[in-house]
């Protein structure tokens, strides 16, 4: 699979739920993990952090969304069941993504939200637990993106093999001139 994603908090007070999605994030390849404004203790969390996901992954602590920095590129996606958040199954995970999801008993920052391109919802009744949720979310991206054979129509497994990758003819820029914002090099063996 392409591309990253890092998942973090906003504002969370419970170490170990902030452990568990770590571990799971861990589990799931992410990039980096981080928090803002959020009361994580490393020693509490890792008892739920049987991974010990900050010593493998990059951990960053934010103090508040003003210091919050990512790498270009990169989209912030927050997690949030709000009417207007886009359904996650029917949402294109950005290739390079930063996924943040809200506190226990709260919701994202005002601010926070402000910040994010895109807004997503598990669509589910009532919200659900920070690591369930975070499990969810990356499930969804892992499969969505990933390289896996189609499902089948029916109950079960997968009928057909995933089709290996086979590689398309170069192409030869040169003939490539509406993508070009500069004249084309002459090419000797036409001159």
């Amino acid at each position: 699979m392409r591309g990253y994603f890092a998942i973090g908090v906003e504002g969370i007070s419970k170490a170990m739920n902030v452990g568990s999605l770590f571990r799971t994030a861990h589990a799931f390849g992410a990039g980096f993990v981080f928090t803002v404004d959020a009361n994580y203790e490393r020693a509490e969390g890792g008892r739920a952090d049987t991974s010990d996901a900050p010593g493998h992954v990059p951990f960053y602590s934010f103090p508040d969304i003003s210091s919050m920095v990512l790498p270009d590129d990169c989209t912030l996606v927050g997690v949030e069941l709000t009417d207007d958040a886009i359904e996650l199954p029917s949402f294109r995970h950005p290739p390079q993504a930063a996924y943040v999801m809200g506190p226990e008993r709260g919701s994202l920052s005002p601010e926070m939200t402000a910040k994010c391109e895109f807004v997503v919802k598990i669509p589910t009744r009532f919200c659900v637990n920070v690591g369930v949720a975070g499990a969810i979310l990356m499930y969804d991206r892992v499969s969505s993106l990933g390289q896996f054979p189609r499902r089948p129509i029916s109950p079960g497994g997968p009928t057909e093999a995933l089709a290996k990758h086979t590689f398309g003819n170069p192409v030869i820029r040169g003939k490539m001139k509406k993508f070009r914002d500069t004249p084309p090099l002459e090419d000797p063996e036409t001159a």
